[in-house]
């Protein structure tokens, strides 16, 4: 079950990152609840690293949105004018 909350999750902060991104970001929801996950994570890696979170501390919403914005700016300079 604790997978699927994940996944709701990331789909949410998916959607608020691609929403508060400026562009057109045709992709469906599975990229965007990936999106949402990766970024989550990676704003996790990036709160244990600078002492923000603990280990097993789940991220805040706003860091998880911060985190699939980055990703999601990584994702468009990969993926280019396509």
């Amino acid at each position: 079950m604790s997978f699927l909350w994940m996944l709701l999750i990331g789909l949410i902060v998916g959607a608020v990152a691609k929403f508060l991104t400026p562009g057109r970001d045709p992709q469906g929801c599975l990229v965007t609840m990936l999106l949402g996950v990766v970024g989550a994570m990676l704003a996790g890696f990036l709160g244990r690293s600078a002492g923000w979170y603990a280990e097993g501390q789940p991220v805040g919403f706003i860091a998880a949105v911060g985190g699939a914005v980055l990703v999601l700016l990584v994702f468009r300079l990969v993926r280019g004018g396509k």
